[in-house]
């Protein structure tokens, strides 16, 4: 087992079989201690929290399996906190893709002088690029397909994935009574088939219940339970 990529909140090995293998850490995004799905460093790090990601990961990639939805994932090892993977390729250098359904973070950041916090938004999909140097910065689908990184028919696909996947999460999180604010994704090719890679976790959406945000650790508490 060979490493092969050191990551903010995961590292990646290659496996002897050709497939890979995501180490979870407990690291979380954010500023100055403080969580935030959409940073790209890393602000803080909580016990607990790399298995807590990986068990909702296992949780929504076996959902999405069952629906008939391709991801890359192959099966897990909660104690360990690692998931075997199949090999993807990625758009670029990769792609981060956003489904938002509340006027949150860099949403309003950007957009603060149009929007109110917390506007509700209709399932707004939005790509940025994975380029920490240049803080990830949103792309749209002329400079994708005029820079080479997706064709018009993928950057499509990848929209209505985007959206089918964020609607089938939202969906889970509301029998729990918890309301999905944004989540984001990532995509890579196997086989030419595009297929939902990376992980599906508290680390990478923003939920709340009753007016609270709920902490990666909490979100999946309150959702595995049984």
């Amino acid at each position: 087992m060979k490493l092969v990529y050191k990551g903010k909140t995961k590292d990646i090995y290659a496996l002897e079989d050709g497939n890979y293998l995501l180490r979870f850490k407990d690291d979380l995004t954010g500023v100055n201690g403080v969580f935030d799905p959409g940073a790209n460093t890393v602000g803080l790090s909580v016990a607990g929290a790399g298995k807590a990601g990986l068990k909702l990961t296992k949780y929504f990639f076996e959902l999405l399996e069952a629906k008939g939805i391709p991801t890359h994932y192959i099966e897990a090892n909660l104690e360990a906190a690692t998931m075997k993977v199949k090999p993807a390729k990625l758009f670029g250098d990769g792609l981060e893709v956003i489904c938002r359904y509340r006027a949150v973070g860099s949403f309003m950041r950007r957009y603060g002088k149009y929007a109110r916090e917390g506007q509700p938004l209709d399932a707004f999909v939005e790509f940025t690029l994975k380029d920490d140097e240049r803080g990830d910065p949103p792309i749209t689908e002329d400079a994708l397909v005029m820079l080479g990184i997706l064709t018009s028919a993928e950057y499509q696909e990848i929209k209505q994935l985007t959206k089918t996947i964020a609607a089938i999460v939202k969906d889970e999180l509301a029998k729990k009574e918890i309301e999905l604010y944004d989540i984001k994704f990532e995509f890579g090719k196997i086989e030419n088939k595009i297929v939902l890679i990376d992980e599906i976790s508290g680390g990478n959406m923003r939920a709340y219940k009753n007016g609270e945000h709920l902490s990666p650790l909490k979100l999946a508490e309150l959702v595995l339970e049984s």
